[in-house]
């Protein structure tokens, strides 16, 4: 069941500048997997999306135009990886670097995968690799569009909140 539409928009902006900041958490689970998505595919990507943040309201990629999309996922510096458990796809984590900044752009779990420790496990996976990138900076942001326990996992993973803005829902959420 989604959560009610919220009439403002709070988002926290995250980061890390030094890999020693990062507090990995690994599941110990060896059903689990994490594949890179070696190949841009809009439609599988829509998918994951969907999956994990229709309960959240998430819209930006589902309302993009999908030459628009394809060309996003297919951009330089572009990567997605996904979690797999049971081989069923758990979640994803999409990073995007660029020069020496990676965001994790997308990060989440399908909402019947949640509450088994694989979400500090996928994005321990995702910072391991922005830095595994040589990054200097790993960023990421959250809102109060996304699982009530993110900003708990960024923070224990090692981000700390650099910013935080609010402002009117935006139209194509409303």
């Amino acid at each position: 069941m989604c959560p009610a539409m919220p009439d403002v928009l709070v988002t926290t902006y995250l980061q890390m500048t030094r890999r020693d900041q990062f507090r990995p958490a690994y599941a110990e689970n060896a059903d689990v997997l994490i594949m890179a998505m070696a190949l841009p595919d809009a439609d599988f990507y829509r998918f994951l999306y969907r999956g994990v943040g229709e309960v959240w309201h998430w819209r930006d990629r589902l309302i993009m135009p999908e030459a628009e999309l394809q060309a996003t996922l297919a951009e330089a510096g572009t990567r997605g990886h996904v979690l797999y458990t049971g081989g069923v796809p758990a979640g994803y984590v999409e990073l995007t670097q660029r020069g020496d900044e990676t965001e994790i752009a997308y990060f989440g779990l399908r909402p019947t995968f949640t509450g088994r420790g694989l979400g500090k496990h996928l994005l321990s996976y995702g910072i391991a690799r922005a830095w595994d990138a040589d990054a200097r900076r790993v960023w990421v942001h959250t809102c109060n569009l996304d699982s009530p326990y993110a900003l708990d996992n960024y923070r224990k993973r090692g981000f700390e909140v650099y910013d935080v803005r609010e402002e009117p829902m935006p139209k194509g959420y409303q």
